[in-house]
This record gives C-alpha cells, structure tokens and sequence, in this order.
C-alpha cells in the first residue's frame, strides 16, 4: 500500500507535458525513472501547509519528524496550532532545525489561514489566484516557494514551485540563462505546460528527485537520467 500524499492521483497512462520538446524530453526521461512520485507526502491540505512552512532549510526527513511529534501530539490541526503554548510547540518542531522560528511562522502562516479563510481549504481554493498568492506572500515567513507549494498543493491551484533543484536543471540544460531567477523560472514552466495540474504536480517532483541525486551544487552527472539531454560539453554553469 502506498503512502498517503495529498495531489493529482496519477493517471492510468503518462500525460504530455508541455509542446516545448525540451520540457517534454525532461519530463519523459523522469516520469520513466522516477515517477509517479506521488507529492506530496501528507494526510491532509493542513498537513501540506504545516510541512511547507517547516521544510525551509532542512531536509525532508527532518520534517517528517517534526510532523510525527505534532501527529503523536495530536496537533496536526489549526485550533491545536494556535491553542498550543509556544515553548510545547517549538519543543514538536526541534527536529525541523530553527525550531523557535519555525513555530513562530507557522502559528502567523496559520493564523493567517483562520483569519482569512475560517482554515477551510477550500475557501483557498475558491480565491483569486492572484489575491491568495499576494496575501499568503504578505504573511512573515512565507516566501514564493513556501506559497506555491501551498497554494499547488494544498488548496490544487495551478502554478509551478520553481525551487532551486528546478531552477539548476533549467540553467545547467540551457532553458533559462544563468542567474535566472524564481519568478523568471515560475513563468518559463507556466507559460509551456499543459493546464494539467498532475503536470505542474508532478515535474515539480521529480525535478526534486533528480536535483536531490544529481543535480546538487556540484552536478552529479554520471548516472543521472538527464545526462544525455545535456547540451554538448555538460551542464552550463549555473
């Protein structure tokens, strides 16, 4: 039995991704090695946000057990958040690393939730992309990364989580310049995938996949499935 992931169930056979032939490469070569990925790794669209606010820079496994101690404290819920003492919850969120201002985040990230929409996900969801995004980007803490994923994952509205593994592989493949930036990187995959949120889902997974592999500081590049879409004489510096 798999594990529970709140996302686009994948689809019985592989959708096309994108008329752009590079993404598309890309796309097949993951999907074929890697996927379905089945992202994200939760229980629920509230686990989603908790986990998007603790995974700033820490690794995943970490999180996983910071969301274990919040389960086993029976806290994974916004009226828990918000109710909870603040030394109790930061002594939850240790293993998340900066664990004090973890829990101040996420007590503003779901406050901010309650206030705006009573915690109910699919309030989000119904939202103006545009005026969720700007607001959730208006809560301290939540840069664009945090509130895309919450935003593509948790409440299903379609946009691309340009995280850095992302922007390397674009860079070092020659889709985007070098330096590109994440907005930049957010809108080059916006604007050449197909409007199939498993796509956005999904890519961002498994461009995860291979970054957290391969695709790291220094390019790991033997063995890698992206090797032979490389342009001719390797990655281009990022």
């Amino acid at each position: 039995m798999s594990a529970p992931f709140v996302g686009v169930p994948p689809p019985r056979r592989r959708p096309r991704a994108s008329r752009d032939a590079r993404i598309e490469a890309i796309w097949r070569t993951l999907h074929g090695r890697y996927g379905p990925r089945r992202w994200w790794p939760a229980e629920s669209p509230f686990e989603v946000i908790v986990g998007a606010i603790l995974t700033q820079n820490t690794a995943w496994r970490n999180v996983e057990r910071a969301i274990g101690n919040l389960r086993r404290a029976r806290a994974l819920s916004p009226a828990a958040v918000l109710g909870m003492r603040a030394d109790r919850l930061q002594r939850l969120l240790r293993p998340s690393g900066y664990f004090r201002l973890k829990a101040r985040r996420l007590r503003e990230a779901v406050g901010w939730f309650e206030d705006r929409f009573g915690s109910r996900i699919g309030s989000l969801a119904r939202e103006p992309f545009a005026r969720a995004r700007r607001s959730l980007l208006g809560v301290r803490g939540v840069g664009p990364e945090t509130a895309d994923s919450i935003l593509n994952y948790a409440a299903g509205r379609r946009t691309f989580v340009a995280d850095l593994y992302s922007r390397r592989v674009a860079v070092r493949h020659g889709l985007l310049p070098r330096g590109a930036d994440y907005e930049t990187t957010r809108t080059f995959f916006l604007d050449r995938l197909r409007k199939d949120l498993y796509v956005t889902q999904e890519l961002h997974a498994l461009l995860v996949a291979v970054g957290n592999r391969h695709c790291r500081a220094r390019p790991r590049c033997q063995d890698c499935p992206l090797e032979p879409l490389l342009p001719p004489g390797g990655p281009l510096p990022f």
